[in-house]
């Protein structure tokens, strides 16, 4: 789909329009592709050195941030321009070790009822091998509104 047919400060983002949230950012996150028919979408990462432990590897905290990242963006790809999302959890799965480079973030919105969607995020390395999973749920809310 061509994110031109959407508006709003998602696609304003997705589009370059508006700059990335600094958490976005500081994960080198870059939109590639969405169908919000489909509740899909992907996106790269990028982790630096700076991201590693002792051993080199990418620490979780840093996979757990790129899959919140990528979500949360699953589920805001479906939603009004008025319209915003609130994660309520996070389920993370560490599938294997990952060095720095560049990564694949994929999510999707595998149901929604009202205002209450239950999401599948994934994370695969250069080499396209899957190295962490994760389930969520998030609520919709307001653009602008905190969730209570």
């Amino acid at each position: 789909m061509t994110t031109n047919e959407r508006s709003g400060p998602f696609w304003d983002g997705a589009n370059g329009k508006a700059p990335l949230p600094p958490a976005a950012a500081t994960l080198g996150l870059e939109f590639l592709e969405a169908d919000p028919d489909a509740g899909t979408i992907v996106l790269a990462f990028t982790a630096t050195e700076a991201f590693t432990n002792p051993m080199g590897n990418v620490l979780g905290a840093f996979l757990a941030a790129m899959l919140y990242d990528t979500v949360g963006p699953a589920l805001l790809a479906t939603l009004e321009p008025d319209q915003f999302q609130s994660t309520l959890d996070l389920n993370v799965a560490f599938l294997r070790p990952v060095r720095p480079g560049r990564l694949i973030g994929r999510g999707k919105v595998l149901h929604r009822v009202g205002d209450i969607a239950h999401l599948q995020p994934d994370l695969a390395d250069g080499e396209g091998a899957l190295v962490a999973t994760a389930t969520a749920t998030a609520r919709v809310i307001p653009f602008g509104v905190s969730a209570p």
